[in-house]
C-alpha cells in the first residue's frame, strides 16, 4: 500500500496540493483523475520521488520516502514521468535496459537481459531495439519508456500519463498487460489518465483531484458518477453502462 498523509506542495507562494491524505491499494490498477492543473502529476512525482516532500509524510510498502535509501527503493517501484526527453544518443534497448540498473549495477547478468528481452517483446519494439531513439516515433519511444519502467520488475509501477503519443491500438495494449500485471501477477499500478474512459474501463480504484485536493475517491462506479465528474470538470457529463462498467459520454 502506498500511503499519503497530510501532503502538502506549492512553487514559490502558490499552493498546489492541500493536505492530501489518501491510500493507494496494493494489488490494484489505481487511476488519479482530473483537470489540467488538479496536481495529480505532482502528487505522483511526490510519490515516486521525483520531487523532494515539502511537508507530510510518504510511505511506499512500508518504505517511508524520508529515510529510505534510493537504491532501496528503486527495487520496489518504478516511476515513469512526463518529461522523457533523453540528451545522450541512444538506441532502443539501450534504453530499456536501464530499467535494470537497480539490480546489476552496472554488470548485467543473464536475468538481466532476458528482463529486457521480455520488456522490447511485451511493448512490441523487439524489431526496433537496435535503432535510436531519434529514428522512432514518438509512440515508439513512449513504448520504450514504458518498456524501460516495465523491465525494472518492481511490486509498484507508477505512470504519468502514459497514454500521451499512443494511439488507440497501442494504448489498449498498455491497459491490457497492466491489468495482467495486477490480476495475473498481483503487482500494482498507479497512473494518471486523462481519458476517463480508461479509468472506466481498466481502474480498480480512482482518486479524483481538482484544485490540489482529493475530490472523491473509491471504485469506478462510486467515483464515476454523473454528478461527481460534472463537478469535477466543470462541464456536464453523461454517464452510462458498457460491459457491467462506467462508459462516460463527454464528446458532445
Amino acid at each position: 500500500m502506498i500511503t499519503v498523509e497530510g501532503v502538502n506542495h506549492q512553487i514559490g507562494s502558490v499552493r498546489i496540493l492541500h493536505d492530501i491524505r489518501t491510500r493507494l491499494p496494493e494489488g490494484r490498477l489505481t487511476a488519479l483523475i482530473g483537470p489540467n492543473g488538479a496536481g495529480k502529476s505532482t502528487l505522483m512525482r511526490l510519490i515516486g520521488r521525483l520531487e523532494a516532500l515539502q511537508s507530510g509524510r510518504i510511505t511506499v510498502a512500508g518504505h517511508d520516502l524520508a529515510t529510505t535509501r534510493t537504491g532501496e527503493l528503486a527495487k520496489i517501484m518504478a516511476i515513469l514521468g512526463q518529461n522523457t526527453a533523453i540528451a545522450s544518443r541512444l538506441r532502443v534497448a539501450e534504453l530499456v535496459g536501464f530499467g535494470r540498473w537497480p539490480h546489476h549495477k552496472g554488470r548485467p547478468r543473464p536475468q538481466d537481459r532476458d528482463k529486457v528481452s521480455q520488456a522490447l517483446e511485451a511493448f512490441a519494439l523487439t524489431s526496433l531495439a537496435n535503432r535510436f531513439l531519434d529514428e522512432i516515433s514518438g509512440g515508439q519511444a513512449q513504448r520504450a519508456h514504458i518498456a524501460m519502467s516495465f523491465a525494472q520488475d518492481t511490486p509498484w509501477l507508477l505512470l504519468d500519463e502514459p497514454l500521451n503519443n499512443l494511439d488507440m491500438a497501442h494504448a489498449r495494449g498498455l491497459m491490457t498487460l497492466l491489468s495482467e500485471l495486477v490480476r495475473g501477477q498481483g503487482r500494482s499500478v498507479a497512473m494518471v489518465v486523462h481519458e476517463i474512459n480508461y479509468a472506466a474501463a481498466w481502474a480498480d480504484h480512482v482518486i479524483a483531484m481538482k484544485d490540489g485536493r482529493i475530490m472523491a475517491e473509491g471504485d469506478p462506479d462510486t467515483v464515476l458518477t454523473e454528478a461527481v465528474l460534472s463537478k469535477l470538470y466543470d462541464t456536464p457529463v453523461s454517464v452510462g453502462r458498457h460491459r457491467n462498467r462506467p462508459l462516460v459520454l463527454h464528446h458532445a
